[in-house]
Parts: structure tokens; sequence; C-alpha cells
């Protein structure tokens, strides 16, 4: 029978369980995170526990906080097994599971809530995990989307925000009158220079209000770069059924991921920070490179096999790689056209880190779909494929296979695959997508028109030359007889 995960019965789980062996009534909040899910739960949370379990770091404990209606579920969860959490390491050669206890508390889900939480002075770190579509990002300039109801709301009500920058900037300025020296801003999410990204939109938004505080937030608030990495596949039934059966623990919602964890982090944090270059951090004075690397590899090799696999029908990921033209796609695409625009990093294989992610990608025991890498694809081809289409262009390099898989994402946003099944949405904006890609059936580079995902690349004469070719190819003789025609070349 299994046992409901709680603080009191962690000395009762199987053995085989690793649960925290350091006191956690002794430990001390020094963290703030926003963004409770699956991913930070896997990997920062865990980092954080690793440390821990040293006898480290025991006065930077996280306090979680969110800023969404259904992060209050999460926190409700959460509260009933002691801010716990069990995560599973899905390892070909054998599962392991361990109960991650560095989060000792969670805000209530409510703005003032949080904005006292951020306030308190032993908070030095307020940390992000809000997917790659939260920082308010303007495609067209790179800024922050001034524009946007939520950033709008805020420049008027900077005491009422409702986004997390907003109260941010409510907790600076609460900091900042009582004499307490400002925490550090650090995302965790998958964006190119993702704390330069966090700073343009909490700076941008104060200067809508009060181009002081603007300045002030510039010259005294740390927003360092990271690269973070973990496949971490979303929590079902499959995952919390493994947990019960395999591990005897009830957990309504435990994380399962894969073996393999990167977290390279740019060492910026004036107020200090736990040492968790002993729990296997990378701490450097220039992440952009090891960042770049990943968003490229990883985050754009998913994109890379998404959009054609969905069209053929695979439901998991590592299906998908058992599909040789997948496979070989994604090896010829990466090789041919991504990696090439990658400036070297002293002691880093590409070809090697290609192979790791390759054998990442087929591992069965993670049972990632794709359907989720397909996720939210507004948002994520601007940050993982297209920003590779315009270094391409800019050296004059081959965009064939990048102008695919725009061709496929486009394909795949008439919301129905290649056997004519519905693809449900999964993107914000799937309804704009839709009426473009369908647009695309009398003009093929209709779809280039999305302003809002394509930007100036829209008006590039030679990608939309040779989109409309793959695209063409796409429609007459379907995504096997494109995936041919590009491994052919």
């Amino acid at each position: 029978m299994a046992m409901a995960l709680a603080q009191s019965t962690l000395n009762d789980l199987a053995s085989g369980v690793v649960h925290p062996g350091y006191d956690r009534a002794g430990l001390r909040p020094g963290i703030l995170h926003v963004g409770v899910g699956n991913f930070h739960r896997a990997h920062m949370a865990w980092y954080l526990d690793r440390l821990f379990a040293q006898g480290e770091g025991h006065d930077w404990a996280l306090i979680g906080a969110g800023v969404r209606p259904g992060d209050a579920l999460m926190r409700e969860k959460l509260q009933k097994q002691d801010w716990l959490t069990t995560l599973v390491e899905l390892d070909p050669k054998g599962l392991n599971a361990r109960v991650i206890g560095s989060m000792v508390d969670f805000a209530k889900v409510d703005p003032q809530a949080v904005i006292t939480a951020m306030s308190d002075p032993a908070i030095r770190i307020v940390s992000l995990t809000i997917t790659e579509g939260g920082y308010y990002v303007d495609a067209t300039t790179g800024g922050l989307d001034t524009g946007h109801p939520d950033i709008a709301h805020d420049a008027r009500n900077p005491d009422q925000p409702q986004t997390v920058f907003g109260m941010i900037l409510s907790a600076l300025r609460n900091r900042r009158k009582a004499g307490v020296a400002p925490f550090t801003v650090m995302s965790c999410d998958n964006l190119p220079e993702n704390g330069h990204v966090c700073a343009r939109t909490v700076i941008g938004l104060a200067g809508l209000s009060d181009p002081a505080f603007a300045n002030w937030v510039q010259e005294n608030v740390a927003f360092p770069n990271s690269m973070v990495d973990c496949i971490t596949p979303a929590t079902s039934d499959r995952e919390r059924a493994l947990v019960q059966e395999r591990f005897g623990i009830e957990d309504p919602v435990p994380v399962v991921c894969e073996p393999f964890r990167q977290w390279v982090l740019e060492d910026n944090f004036p107020q200090g920070r736990p040492p968790l270059e002993k729990a296997g951090v990378q701490f450097v004075r220039d992440v952009s490179r090891h960042e770049l690397m990943k968003l490229r590899i990883l985050n754009g090799g998913h994109a890379a096999i998404a959009y054609p696999s969905a069209l053929l029908g695979h439901h998991f990921v590592h299906d998908a790689m058992a599909d040789p033209q997948i496979e070989a796609w994604l090896r010829a695409l990466e090789t041919r056209e991504i990696i090439p625009t990658l400036a070297p990093i002293e002691g880093v294989d590409y070809g090697d880190y290609l192979e790791l992610i390759v054998d990442r990608f087929a591992n069965p025991k993670i049972g990632d779909t794709i359907a989720r890498l397909c996720l939210d694809g507004s948002n994520r081809q601007p940050k993982f494929i297209l920003p590779t289409v315009q270094d391409a262009l800019a050296d004059d390099r081959a965009i064939d296979g990048l102008a695919q898989e725009v061709a496929f994402w486009c394909r795949y946003c008439e919301r129905t695959d290649e056997q004519g099944r519905e693809i449900p949405p999964n993107d914000d904006n799937h309804d704009v997508l839709r009426e473009f890609a369908l647009a695309s059936r009398r003009n093929p580079v209709a779809f280039l028109g999305n302003r809002t995902v394509f930007g100036a690349l829209a008006d590039d004469t030679r990608f939309q030359e040779v989109f409309s070719r793959k695209l063409t190819l796409l429609y007459e003789q379907g995504t096997r007889a494109a995936l041919d025609t590009y491994l052919a070349g």
C-alpha cells in the first residue's frame, strides 16, 4: 500500500528512496522562486537539495510563489505534503527516486502576499521559471511590449501590480524605502541572454511610471544570465501510477525527468549566493556561448523533430527518434545548418554534444511527448529557430533545412496531421496561426506575414524564396518526401 508523502513519513519510505537526511526544520529561506512547476522542482530544487545534503547552504532554502490561478492548486497540494516533492529519474539503466526537501514554504497566490515575501530581508535571490513567453518581449523591437494589457495595467497601477515584474518592482521599492539591499533577480527560463531579457522587462516596466526608479534598478539590481537544461515531461496519471506502484509513494504532483542536468550561471550575486558549485553548478563570467549552444542544438533540435513527427502521427519522442528518417533529419539539420552558426567554446566538442542530445531524445523511459515539444510554437520558434535563420542569412550560409522546419510548423498550424486527424490547439495564438497557415495554401509566403512571430525576417527575399519552395514541396509530396529531399542534398 502506498504511503502519503509527508515529513512524518520520510523514515518509513522504501529503502531505495533517497530522502532528506538534513534537518529541514533548521533550514532558513534565502530564495523566493516564482513558477513552481516540474522543471523547477527537477532542476533548481534538486541542486539545492543536493547541496543541503552535504551540510552546506542551509540559509538558502526555497520559498515558492506563483502569480497564476493554477499556482494556487500546486500550492495546496504541496502544502499537504510539507512542501516535499517526489522526483524520479528515468534512467534506462534503472529508475531511482528522491524526495526533494529544499522548499520550506509557498507564499499565498496573491500579489500583495508575494510582494511581502519578496520584501523580506532574508530573501536575497528572486528566481523565475515563467516560460519563454512570459517576459512580454516585442518580437519586432526585442524590447518590452508596452502595448500588452498586463504591462499597461502595471504601468498605471504600480502599487497594485498583476505581473511578476510589477511585483518585483513593488518589493524593490519597499526594500529601498526600508534601507534593505535589493535582491538578485535570476531567470531560469530557456531564453537567449535570459538575464538581460529579464532586466529589460523589469527596467522597461519601471520606466513607464517612474524613470528615476528605473535608473536606480538598472544601477543596483543584478540580473545574471544562466543556461539550464533537464528534459522534464509533464506529469500525468502515468507518472503518478509509476511513483505509487514502483516506489510506494502517494504524491499527486510528482516529477519525472531524465538523468541529466546542466546549469551554467554567470557569477553575479551582490547579496551572496549558495555554494552551488559544490552541487555541480558551473559558474562562469560569460554564459552566452554555453547558452546559445543549448538553445540552438537542444531546443532547436526539439523544434526540428516536433513538427514533422506530429504530422507523421508520432506520439512519444522516443518513438519519433526510432524513425530513421526523423533521426537522420535531426542529425543533418544540426550538422549542416545549426552548429555552423555557433562560435567555438574552449573544451566543448559540438559533435559530442549532439551525440549526447540524440541519446537523450531517444531515451524510452522519459515518455516525453511530441505534443509537449510542439507547445507554444509562436513563442518558441522566435527564440530557438528564427535567430539561427537570421545568423545563417547574415553569413550567406545554407538555410534549406531551417526553412523546411518552419514549413513543417506552418503545416502543423493547420491543426490536422497527414492522416487527417485533428491536432488539438496548444498555442495561445492558435487561431491566428491557423489563419496564416491556411492562407499559405493560396500564397506560400502568407505565413511569414505574421510579424508578431517573424518580425523583419518576413521581408527577407531569400528566406521567402526558400520557405515558399519548401512549403510547396510539403504540400505537394508530404512530410516523408520533404525529409528525403533534404537528406539527399
